[in-house]
């Protein structure tokens, strides 16, 4: 007997999104180097934050997360009510496609954007447009060439991910004005954190009707393991947004981490520091080794090889020596592994390693 039971079109187009490898069989102590975490993991407030919330895990947490929407407030000088929070940026991400894309809608992202727009387009029933990056920079004119009237999203990470590079907010106005009128555009800060001086698009925001900001604390915060993210953007927007997101959509002991992390000003700046300090330090080090990146604007770099054939070699070296980075060939770069940039350690023998597959060790 044939089964009648079947999901809505677009589903079973969608690959699973595969996370970075954790693990690797037969070594201990491996360096994880595949998922762009912080290495210094999260702060001690937030860490403390956890462990008194859990006295209360039998109550419900908050529904409409107004003291970490005030604490994002503060930090960032936005309004409270125009802030939305979710598990990750990724839930904003789906709530968005969920509430302004659908069957015979397009939703556009870049040859190398995040995997999750292709996906929660797809889930929502609309049809992904990939628009063509330069030399792995997020094209404006590409995008505005891609746009049609089915046009409902456009989605671009600024910094990007995984190629780590940016466009400036002279770009991303120009791509905001030349917008079909009933497009949105949603600027991903996944890691506008580790951009000094950085607002992700906020500004912006405050002048037009049609942008919205997502951000994330999996990044330089350290609580990847929570699931804390949150969006920004017009009222209107924010108030549609809500009516689709669950009630309890986040956990007590995530809010609570979320905004002791955010208030833990001192060390959110010393991560941003080492970070931008072994960045540059990681990026030399494989710069002469034979292997170029681009200038990173986040907390990896893309190291690129000859071709395929040797970043996968390259990747199996890596993976002999207990060290865990990312083949990115499912994001149409298959000369290339996304490198996270951890602690001293881990960028000392990631190079070191590098090195010695190059020969020049």
């Amino acid at each position: 007997m044939t089964s009648q039971i079947n999901p809505q079109p677009g589903i079973m187009n969608i690959a699973p999104y595969q996370g970075g490898k954790a693990t690797l069989a037969g070594i201990d102590n491996v360096i994880k180097l595949s998922s762009n975490e912080n290495p210094l993991g999260p702060s001690e407030a937030a860490i403390e934050a956890v462990r008194r919330s859990a006295m209360n895990m039998h109550r419900y947490p908050s529904t409409d997360h107004r003291a970490l929407r005030e604490a994002i407030g503060n930090a960032h000088g936005l309004d409270p009510e125009k802030v939305i929070c979710g598990a990750g940026s990724d839930e904003i991400i789906a709530f968005l496609c969920q509430a302004y894309a659908g069957p015979g809608d397009e939703v556009i992202h870049t040859e190398h954007g995040f995997a999750m727009y292709r996906i929660s387009a797809l889930a929502a029933g609309a049809t992904p447009v990939e628009v063509p990056e330069r030399d792995r920079v997020t094209d404006v004119d590409a995008i505005l060439a891609g746009c049609s009237a089915r046009t409902r999203l456009v989605f671009i990470a600024n910094p990007n991910n995984p190629t780590g590079t940016m466009i400036g907010g002279a770009d991303v106005a120009r791509l905001a004005a030349g917008l079909p009128p009933k497009a949105l555009l949603v600027l991903d800060g996944a890691y506008a954190e580790f951009v000094d001086g950085f607002d992700g698009g906020a500004a912006l925001i405050g002048a037009r009707d049609n942008v919205v900001m997502t951000r994330t604390f999996s990044k330089l915060y350290g609580l990847g393991g929570m699931r804390v993210g949150w969006g920004y953007g017009p009222a209107a927007i924010i108030d549609v947004l809500n009516r689709v997101r669950g009630p309890f959509n986040l956990s007590a002991a995530a809010l609570a981490a979320g905004e002791a992390a955010i208030g833990d000003t001192g060390y959110v700046e010393h991560c941003r520091a080492e970070n931008a300090r072994w960045r540059a330090w990681l990026a030399e080090a494989l710069a002469t080794a034979g292997v170029p990146s681009d200038t990173s604007c986040a907390n990896f770099i893309l190291a690129r090889f000859a071709d395929q054939q040797e970043a996968e070699r390259c990747d199996q070296y890596l993976q002999s020596q207990g060290l865990i980075v990312r083949l990115v060939a499912g994001y149409k770069l298959p000369n290339a592994l996304r490198i996270t940039v951890g602690d001293e350690i881990a960028c000392r023998r990631v190079a070191t390693a590098i090195a010695t597959f190059k020969g020049v060790a």
